[in-house]
């Protein structure tokens, strides 16, 4: 066989080969003047259905847990087996992912979480983002012109382990221990797969950098091999002590709520956060000990819109998530719902609002601890249809700023801040996973894990094993920004959890890896499933576009006025006419928008259950 790795061809690539290799040679056998071979009769069981997915969708009626890779899914489905609930199993399939999906995400992260509580009918949102260290302030990144992605002041506080804390007190049914034992015991040894050594043996340079991380993942200089078991015995031993507090704890008082507070303690507060410190401190880190003992996460009531009949719930400004629920209002009020699902027009719809919405995004969110936010103007319909009347018959290669203010009901008492590219190199960015859980119950748990990746190189905070978080960057050193770093202050995080409601009863979790690109690809499944009732695996697997018009959220902020990724399966005619539109088309393979989506939920109609999770980034779902 020719070796066709200095060729460019990706799996997906040879995947299209095979499909097409055989139309391929029979039309060059015609050409030649051969007959045509006889169409191979369909074995006997074979069926060819309409609504045919290159992966089925996940039905049932006791569980589904999606997630990024299947050590998650495991852990979440685990849990659920031992009469967890959605919670619990998701808590459960995060920190899993916290050991297991390294090159993504990291123990020292951030997991901003929504969770749908059955029994009380309600939505809550966990914020998950950690919060600037006390000395990180402008001036100490001003001389660089940008703040890092990767090192000991590329991070905010490490978040996700409070989070998950917060979650399992407010909607779960185990004690902390309980879910972390799958995380454990991944801890201790999983097997290495394909694409996380890949990407171990692609940041192996830029690791080292950073000796305690570079002694953790490359035990002798050597990279993990592809099915050798790869242990964190560190990481294995931090676990260890906050499952060993909540036990302690549990077994005097019998209280599952103070329990998990004292294992959430044991890490802000006990001697994994003295170490965190010291190691930040000697590695010239900006974060000490007393801002890990100072953090506190926050339960909010989630930001939701109505469309198309649904109630669609994200976290508050201090995430992108808002903007998905601008450019859904936009979308409907342009009439998206009357056209054909991945058509010109309706593409060119889709495209418009997102930048409409993205770029205000840039312009008006942040901390609303730190910064006023006109939000009530951002997310009235109102403003939607004004925003929805500038979308013209040709793209827009201009940013285009609202003015939510005349919405809001009152006066602006805000400086104008318009966006811009940073005149500094640009750094390495990286990614996120995903986690999405229903029960049989028709609880909801969906999580955006991120931050202490391997892209860029790793650092690890000393000897306890955690890779910490990569969030900083997002921050703007512009006073007149919503966003500007402050000490205290959570960033306005790409991580994008999403829930729908369909008439106040659970209908999805979904969630996707993607940076900027998240919310943009939920709602190029969202608008399918939501306005036109499409099959939820099918919506998933269905073409996409992704704009990169608005400035991005990372390193120097760049953007790409009027450029619309789109994938090659949108047909040619398709593409010819957005082009005509004036839309800067990028032809990426068929499924390669960086993205991952993953959902679970219930039928409204059956109160089953169903799953999807996307062929892109090798997502796994299970459950039944």
């Amino acid at each position: 066989m020719t070796d066709t790795a200095g060729q460019g061809l990706s799996r997906r690539d040879l995947a299209a080969l095979a499909v097409g290799g055989a139309v391929l040679a029979q039309g060059q056998a015609f050409a030649q003047g051969a007959a045509p071979a006889a169409k191979a009769p369909l074995e006997p069981t074979r069926l060819v259905s309409a609504g045919e997915t290159l992966r089925p969708e996940i039905v049932g009626n006791f569980g589904i847990v999606a997630a990024g890779r299947h050590y998650a899914v495991a852990a979440g489905t685990r849990i659920l087996m031992a009469g967890g609930n959605a919670t619990d199993a998701g808590v459960a399939a995060v920190f899993a992912a916290a050991v297991t999906e390294i090159s993504h995400f990291g123990f020292g992260g951030e997991a901003p979480t929504i969770v749908y509580d059955a029994k009380a009918k309600q939505v809550s949102v966990v914020n998950g983002q950690g919060v600037a260290p006390a000395l990180a302030t402008p001036d100490k990144f001003a001389k660089a012109g940008v703040i890092p992605g990767n090192g000991p002041n590329g991070g905010t506080v490490p978040a996700m382990v409070d989070a998950m804390a917060l979650a399992l007190q407010l909607n779960g049914t185990m004690t902390l221990s309980q879910v972390l034992q799958p995380a454990m015991e991944l801890a201790d040894g999983f097997v290495m797969y394909n694409f996380l050594a890949e990407v171990f043996a692609s940041q192996k340079k830029a690791t080292s950098r950073w000796k305690d991380a570079y002694e953790t993942y490359y035990p002798g200089g050597k990279s993990p091999k592809v099915g050798e078991i790869f242990r964190q015995p560190n990481l294995a031993r931090t676990i260890r002590i906050i499952a060993e507090a909540d036990r302690i704890a549990y077994r005097k008082k019998k209280d599952r709520k103070a329990a998990i507070q004292a294992g959430r303690d044991a890490f802000y507060k006990g001697d994994i956060a003295r170490r965190i410190g010291a190691a930040m401190e000697r590695d010239g880190g900006l974060m000490r000990y007393e801002d890990l003992a100072a953090y506190r996460g926050k339960v909010e009531t989630p930001t939701m819109t109505s469309v198309f009949g649904y109630e669609v719930c994200k976290g508050g400004f201090w995430s992108q998530g808002p903007a998905m629920l601008m450019a859904l209002n936009i979308a409907e009020a342009a009439g998206i719902a009357t056209m054909e699902p991945g058509s010109a027009a309706y593409l060119h719809v889709v495209a418009e609002s997102i930048k409409l919405a993205f770029d205000d995004r840039n312009a008006y969110f942040g901390d609303p601890d730190f910064a006023t936010i006109p939000m009530k103007g951002l997310l009235s319909k109102a403003y939607a249809s004004e925003r929805a009347r500038q979308i013209g018959p040709k793209a827009s290669l201009e940013h285009r700023y609202g003015d939510p203010w005349v919405f809001e009901g009152s006066a602006r008492t805000t400086p104008v801040f318009t966006p811009h590219v940073l005149k500094a190199p640009p750094r390495p960015t990286a990614d996120t996973t995903a986690i999405e859980v229903v029960d049989k119950d028709g609880n909801l748990f969906s999580a955006t894990p991120s931050s202490g990746w391997l892209l860029g190189g790793a650092y690890i905070a000393g000897d306890t094993g955690v890779p910490m978080s990569n969030r900083l960057t997002v921050f703007d050193l512009d006073p007149e920004s919503p966003n500007v770093l402050a000490p205290g202050k959570r960033p306005r995080t790409t991580l994008s959890p999403c829930m729908v409601l369909k008439d106040g009863a659970p209908y999805l979790a979904i969630g996707t890896p993607g940076g900027d690109n998240q919310d943009q690809q939920i709602m190029n499944v969202l608008l399918r499933v939501l306005a036109f009732d499409q099959p939820l695996q099918a919506a998933i697997e269905a073409p996409r576009i992704n704009s990169n018009h608005f400035h991005a959220s990372f390193a120097i902020k760049k953007d790409e006025p009027g450029v619309l990724e789109i994938e090659d399966r949108v047909p040619q005619a398709v593409r010819d006419d957005l082009a005509a539109r004036g839309h800067k088309l990028d032809v990426l393979g068929p499924f390669a928008v960086s993205t991952g989506i993953v959902a679970a939920g219930v039928v409204p109609d059956s109160g089953t259950l169903r799953g999807g999770a996307d062929v892109r980034r090798e997502r796994y779902v299970f459950g039944w």
